[in-house]
């Protein structure tokens, strides 16, 4: 029973990851249970569980429904992830190995190797990219509550992020402050690393208005 839970939170959580479930989509029960061949007991104890991270509302005779931020939630959640992700770099300036140093400094190439490649063009391959960057950021941290944290609270917010890479300059944009993190983190500035990622991460209320729009 916990296996066929697992399966069917593991799905969702990689759905919403990889931008194949957006804010306010419905969540198929009868499709889940067919496509993964478990009974409904166990379906309903991973929505639960959904449930109590934030990423899906139960609606009275509707179903289940992925988050979908108002704009002061977003803001509110905005405020926890970038002060989360800005310790996550302060920390990872103290701990950071050589070997995790040299993976974070790939990652940064890449970024830098696909705005320079693609332009504009691209922004879901760009995304998997900046994933990748602040997950190498958070690991390095050193602090896996910390970092499971981060992926909880991100969660409510990827495709927002998802969203603003299709705006004209950002891909390059995220590419240059990735490269200005890493090298504060190598330099081990730790509060310097903190401050640069938490304003990284930030959004403007406009500009979360914008992308709630975009997405409603």
């Amino acid at each position: 029973m916990a296996g066929q839970t697992d399966t069917v939170l593991n799905a969702i959580l990689t759905g919403i990851d990889r931008g194949e479930l957006n804010p306010g989509d419905p969540i198929d029960e009868n499709a889940l249970i067919e496509r993964y061949a478990v009974s409904r007991t166990p379906l309903r104890e991973a929505l639960l569980r959904l449930e109590a991270m934030g990423l899906i509302l139960r609606q009275p005779r509707k179903g289940a429904v992925l988050f979908r931020p108002t704009l002061e939630e977003f803001l509110a959640i905005l405020e926890v992830h970038a002060r989360l992700e800005g310790q996550a770099a302060g920390l990872a300036a103290r701990r950071m190995s050589a070997q995790a140093a040299d993976r974070l400094m790939q990652i940064v190439e890449a970024c830098e190797a696909h705005a320079r490649e693609q332009g504009d063009g691209d922004p879901d391959g760009y995304y998997a990219l900046n994933l990748e960057f602040h997950k190498q950021v958070g690991e390095a941290s050193g602090n896996p509550f910390l970092l499971d944290m981060i992926k909880m609270n991100a969660r409510k917010l990827l495709a927002y992020y998802r969203a603003r890479y299709a705006y004209p300059g950002m891909i390059a944009q995220s590419a240059q402050e990735h490269r200005q993190i890493a090298e504060l983190i190598l330099a081990h500035q730790a509060d310097e690393a903190e401050a640069l990622m938490v304003r990284h991460v930030q959004f403007d209320r406009v500009t979360v208005m914008d992308l709630l729009a975009a997405l409603a």
